[in-house]
């Protein structure tokens, strides 16, 4: 009897994470910190001189955390099948990203051997790429399918 109730309670855990949204607010929040974050790089890279690794870093980052709160923020209306279709884009942008993280560097290496004569090493996706891509992945794959649902 003991052990079904350690049971229930961690699967009552479990549920209780995987369910959890912020509130639909947050989607807004979100859309302008990656809004900011995109000004701030090309006010960056076209107007600023000088030494701004700091300023890259931080809108790097900045972004990352705003495509983080438009892809766990709450629908207006959230039911059932927002749950579902919003799982199925985690898992389609999950394969999508593994398959991206393998592939992509020898497409890199073989483009730049092309382009450039005497070629560039072989280098591995940078983990904000591989982020940035997924919440990407995610965040359209939710939406179209909810478009057509």
């Amino acid at each position: 009897m003991k052990t079904e109730k350690i049971v229930e309670c961690e699967r009552k855990r479990m549920d209780k994470m995987i369910n959890f949204r912020l509130p639909h607010v947050y989607l807004k929040i979100g859309i302008a910190i990656v809004a900011i974050s995109i000004l701030v790089m090309f006010w960056r890279a076209f107007v600023m001189d000088g030494d701004t690794e700091w300023l890259r870093t931080l809108t790097k980052k900045g972004f990352v955390i705003g495509m983080l709160l438009m892809s766990i923020s709450k629908d207006r209306e959230e039911d059932e099948l927002t749950v579902k279709l919003r799982m199925q884009s985690y898992a389609l942008a999950f394969v999508i990203g593994v398959v991206y993280a393998l592939v992509m560097p020898y497409v890199d290496y073989g483009v730049s051997n092309v382009v450039k004569p005497n070629g560039e090493s072989f280098k591995d996706l940078s983990i904000f790429q591989l982020l940035i891509f997924m919440l990407m992945i995610q965040l359209m794959c939710y939406h179209t399918l909810k478009r057509y649902r």
